[in-house]
């Protein structure tokens, strides 16, 4: 779920991690075959049932095999609301910005007329 197991001792220290459904305060908890483990990441939750252990550490494919993951199917994406810019697309253009301004002034011409 997370890359480093230094990432995972300060995602359980924070409270970030439940066991069986009660909130564990450090890493060093014992997990059995059979707990239910609920992991609270960005914007998602994972609940994940152990059901069993590996000798030693591998790849991620055969780590997967060790648990089912009973997480809830994620939300559809929302359609984007009029007037919305998509996360991450920087400042509006100059021509952007234009037709944002005629939106909001109600102006339906080419040019900004006084």
């Amino acid at each position: 779920m997370v890359r480093t197991r230094t990432d995972a001792a300060s995602l359980a220290g924070s409270g970030h991690v439940r066991l069986n459904g009660a909130r564990i305060d450090a890493a060093s908890r014992p997990v059995r075959p059979g707990d239910v483990i609920t992991i609270a990441l960005d914007r998602s939750v994972r609940v994940l049932k152990v059901k069993g252990f590996a000798d030693r550490r591998g790849a991620s494919e055969a780590a997967r095999v060790l648990y089912d993951d009973l997480s809830p199917a994620p939300l559809p994406p929302r359609p984007p609301s009029n007037g919305s810019r998509e996360p991450g697309s920087g400042r509006p253009t100059k021509r952007e910005r234009r037709s944002i301004d005629r939106l909001m002034n109600g102006r339906h011409g080419t040019r900004d007329e006084p």
